[in-house]
């Protein structure tokens, strides 16, 4: 007979990771009168949740009708599978879509978060969908989910790293080694046994800053490519997962933020230009060309695989009308040198040492585009409050792609729950957010990982 497990601590459900994802499961975990604990291993909430511009997107809202757009769960499921390149799972992705609008209205009813009275179109997306809240940041939602976790009386463990999972003899989970007082620097800490009655809900993010475990997936992906995540957004979780035979769904699918500057370390100030001006009423041009070379409005996978292509920093353009006109405050990007302002395009293509004529020429070529609204060489959608490239000051940008997302991960069901390469549950496992994969694919849309976190952190809170 086996020696008998000394616990320290006994919860229904452990949660690991306090982002979107988990602080929603614990909400829900909580409020279906469950005893919950969250563990973080970080000295404070949010994680890769507290840097994102905080988007969210949903098909058949009342922002939407109140702005007569017409869309639909099918036009949103299609939109998400091509850019997946037909890769994700169906049920999951039905799943994100058919519960899109529901998460969305609960952050509202709910949280009270407050969002900016806009609807915007991004990258691979059909019709304008994704919903940003004020501050344009993740910080915004954070902030409520925080106080309704503190309102419910939730604990959070802060410096709490957790290690493996724990298993009887029947695979059933039954809690989990973690790590107190944890030293992130050291990775060191006080070890402790955890012992769940309903289970443990996985949220704890992705691996994009894990340079080991990224380039095994993607080789191209080595210490050179920069990341938006923070330094903490490692596979440990994940692979302790792994070894009670979890099963992994395309781990090699890791998305680059096409936005991203080389001139900014981190997610940085640049993106906010790049997504919500240059792309949507900008251009793109190869500064060793001075031409077009890519659809701006394509996915986030097209983008940054056509600049990682051209082998060097490419150059993003939008004029004074655009910045203005978009209402979006990049004064930080400027202060900071990553945004530049420009009184001519003759300064500008100087400036970047572009050849003046050719960029005239490619400038003048995409004004004709917007001012008959088709896009002739790449099929970029034409905005309906386009306009041309004509206004000084020019506005521009040099773009390199950095590791942003992690599409792969484990392997769930509808329910949320793990599951192991047989198809069957791991009993007493759920998982939610970006340790997930399978639901985006080769490549996930704009604003869809927040609408995914909300999603399933709902369902794996409710199901456990």
């Amino acid at each position: 007979m086996g020696k008998e497990i000394q616990w320290n601590d006994q919860v229904d459900v452990l949660i690991v990771g306090s982002g979107f994802a988990g602080l929603t499961a614990a909400i829900e975990a909580c409020e279906s009168g469950k005893d919950v604990v969250i563990i973080e291993k970080m000295k404070r909430a949010g994680g890769n949740s507290v840097i994102s511009d905080g988007g969210i997107a949903a098909p058949g809202t009342k922002l939407q009708k109140k702005r007569g757009i017409e869309d639909s769960e099918k036009m949103m499921y299609d939109d998400m599978l091509k850019a997946g390149l037909g890769l994700n799972h169906p049920n999951l992705l039905r799943t994100v879509v058919s519960n899109a609008r529901g998460a969305f209205e609960w952050t509202l009813d709910a949280l009270d978060v407050p969002y900016l009275d806009r609807v915007d179109i991004f990258g691979g997306h059909s019709v304008p969908r994704c919903y940003t809240p004020e501050g344009v940041t993740g910080g915004t939602i954070l902030k409520k989910l925080l106080q309704k976790v503190d309102e419910l009386g939730i604990p959070i463990l802060y410096s709490t790293s957790f290690r493996s999972i724990m298993t009887d003899e029947q695979g059933h989970v039954t809690g989990g080694n973690v790590l107190k007082e944890y030293d992130y620097k050291t990775d060191t800490g006080i070890p402790a046994k955890i012992k769940t009655k309903r289970g443990i809900i996985l949220a704890s993010g992705g691996y994009g800053a894990d340079v080991p475990f990224r380039s095994i997936q993607d080789p191209r992906l080595d210490e050179t490519i920069q990341t938006t995540n923070k330094p903490f957004a490692t596979a440990e979780v994940l692979r302790a997962a792994l070894s009670i035979n979890a099963a992994s769904v395309q781990l090699s699918h890791i998305q680059l933020g096409a936005w991203s500057s080389p001139d900014e370390h981190g997610f940085g100030h640049g993106p906010l230009f790049a997504d919500y001006i240059l792309f949507q009423y900008g251009m793109i041009v190869d500064p060793h060309t001075g031409e077009r070379f890519v659809n701006e409005l394509g996915d986030r996978k097209q983008s940054a695989d056509a600049i990682l292509r051209t082998g060097h920093p490419c150059i993003g353009i939008a004029d004074d009308r655009s910045v203005k006109y978009s209402g979006w405050d990049i004064s930080k990007a400027i202060r900071k040198g990553v945004v530049r302002t420009f009184d001519s395009v003759d300064d500008l293509a100087a400036f970047y040492d572009m050849n003046t004529a050719v960029l005239q020429a490619s400038i003048g070529r995409y004004n004709g585009f917007v001012q008959k609204g088709t896009d002739d060489d790449f099929q970029k959608p034409i905005v309906d409050d386009a306009s041309p490239i004509e206004n000084a000051p020019f506005y521009a940008m040099r773009l390199w792609p950095k590791v942003h997302f992690t599409m792969g991960g484990l392997s769930i069901n509808e329910r949320s729950q793990v599951l192991d390469f047989s198809g069957n549950t791991v009993d007493g496992l759920y998982a939610a957010g970006e340790v997930v994969g399978g639901v985006h694919g080769a490549s996930r849309l704009g604003s869809c990982a927040i609408t995914e976190c909300i999603v399933f952190g709902r369902i794996s809170g409710q199901n456990i």
